[in-house]
């Protein structure tokens, strides 16, 4: 990275910082190790999805993910192979401590919020680096007037940028900043890959269902199954052929969902029986572990469970957007906010916030035209998403393969 005088200014100003002195909270796993920051809450769930693509070539990498100050918990489904810690402060003393405990084989960066002292010392370190979703209200600080050429000065040491839109890249371009490698790729966000399922199973229950109305209840919090369960039986009131496939949130409380349905008056069947439904069966109580691929491939509507109860966090509305089922969902889904905006945005959502208007809402969505639009928008929204992952994927594995070269 050149030494301009703004970066060297600003490099004296972070020598004599305030902040806390930084310490790792654990020593750096063998092989290659690719330090990736989240700026936002939404970049930090599409890094930890970057991961999963990753790792499918390079099992043995590991990811550390720094995170800003008030991002919360991140769900990490390889925690053997993610490291979360929260970004230290700028300071030189800090990048120095931060650079030589994890001497990471490439940075990926998201945004904006760039950290001068940090990003330099990693440039120094030769480390390859790569900036992605640059959206221009990250980038511009009113703080940095008295360094004017220090983002240009950051910015040329990224060996690709990719932007949010074309006013960002406009901005780029207009402070000084021109790198063969820039590209408009639209905002960073999580997506989701499609899940495993068993396809003798999807055919013989798709025939049994064939020409019935069936929705989904996923990951249904037991708290909220009574309104479920209401909302199914106003549904039949309309359809009486309609099933509903209801998948536990915890599948150690499945006897407590049994004991609700029995009391409902509904006909069910339980899945872990090996039962199939009947033209009878009203709701199959979807018991058994890792059958998500297959229910969402059944079902063109999907409720997203634990969004009805205040002290849920809600739960992923990428997975049935992947696998092309509507999204309904409830007012509690503060862990999945942004990617409910998204899909809502878009035409691939819709909330819900009773029995009565998830009823409505389902019953709105029957008629085959109706799901398969709303279920198109939210896979729209889901395959944009999963095609940039990929795209980044190919970057850091080109990068790594040169890394390895050198």
């Amino acid at each position: 990275m050149a030494r301009s005088l703004s970066l060297s200014a600003y490099l004296a100003y972070a020598r004599g910082g305030t902040g806390a002195s930084y310490k790792p909270q654990t020593q750096r796993p063998k092989g290659t190790l690719v330090w990736a920051h989240a700026v936002e809450p939404a970049h930090a769930s599409a890094l930890v999805e970057l991961h999963e693509r990753i790792i499918a070539l390079r099992p043995d990498l590991t990811l550390l993910l720094t995170k800003a100050q008030g991002i919360g918990a991140i769900d990490v489904p390889f925690a053997d192979q993610v490291i979360v810690e929260v970004l230290p402060d700028d300071t030189v003393a800090s990048a120095e401590t931060f650079m030589t405990h994890w001497r990471p084989d490439l940075a990926l960066w998201t945004g904006g919020d760039l950290k001068p002292a940090i990003l330099n010392q990693a440039a120094e370190a030769q480390v390859p680096m790569g900036l992605v979703d640059a959206a221009e209200p990250l980038l511009a600080r009113t703080a940095w007037r008295w360094f004017p050429d220090l983002p240009r000065s950051i910015l040329k040491s990224f060996d690709f940028v990719m932007t949010r839109d074309e006013p960002t890249s406009l901005y780029l371009k207009r402070i000084g900043v021109w790198n063969r490698n820039m590209s408009v790729s639209g905002p960073f966000l999580d997506g989701s890959v499609a899940l495993p399922y068993n396809e003798s199973d999807r055919e013989e229950l798709a025939s049994v269902m064939l020409g019935r109305p069936v929705w989904l209840a996923a990951e249904s919090a037991h708290s909220e199954f009574e309104t479920v369960l209401k909302a199914h039986r106003e549904i039949t009131k309309l359809s009486h052929r309609a099933m509903l496939i209801v998948v536990p949130a915890n599948l150690e409380e499945t006897a407590a969902y049994k004991a609700s349905l029995e009391e409902s008056g509904l006909r069910f069947i339980e899945w872990s029986s090996g039962e199939f439904p009947e033209e009878t069966t009203q709701v199959v109580l979807a018991d058994t572990g890792g059958e998500m691929g297959l229910w969402y491939r059944l079902a063109p509507i999907s409720f997203m469970g634990q969004s009805l109860d205040s002290k849920a966090p809600g739960s992923d509305p990428n997975q049935p957007a992947a696998h092309g089922s509507a999204i309904l969902y409830g007012p509690h889904i503060e862990d999945h906010l942004e990617a409910y905006a998204r899909f809502a945005e878009a035409g691939g959502a819709r909330i819900v916030r009773d029995a009565e208007t998830l009823a409505t809402a389902v019953k709105r969505l029957i008629p085959p035209d109706q799901s398969a639009a709303m279920a198109h928008a939210a896979w729209d929204v889901a395959s944009r998403s999963a095609a940039l992952i990929d795209k980044i994927a190919d970057k850091i594995h080109d990068l790594l393969d040169r890394v390895g070269a050198e």
